[in-house]
């Protein structure tokens, strides 16, 4: 099981108001009414997130492409981008000193 999968396991899937849909899968190789149903999502390139309105037009628009995206809730959205913020929080600052170590003694 991937980690996005295992992701969206662990969070409850509650009806919500809006879908953000990700495209996950390149659209090269792909049918022309497939590429024209993400155009019409607004889906160009990969790893890109739109939101959308739930509706019946929009979910069947997702059945066409369910396996080039992924669709989350605002919660499961919302989730995803706190831990993605929390362990980009957890790095430590890149630290880099251009003076060498014979250049900082002959100036003194």
């Amino acid at each position: 099981m991937s980690a996005f999968n295992k992701f969206k396991a662990s969070v409850p899937v509650a009806w919500s108001p809006n879908l953000y849909i990700t495209l996950v899968r390149g659209i090269p190789g792909t049918r022309r009414l497939h590429r024209r149903t993400l155009e019409a999502l607004r889906l160009r390139k990969c790893n890109r997130t739109v939101m959308r309105w739930n509706t019946p037009t929009v979910r069947g628009m997702l059945q066409q492409v369910k396996r080039l995206v992924v669709v989350e809730t605002e919660e499961m959205f919302k989730a995803r981008k706190e831990n993605e913020a929390k362990h980009r929080a957890l790095l430590p600052p890149i630290v880099i000193n251009h003076l060498l170590a014979s250049a900082t003694d002959s100036t003194k």
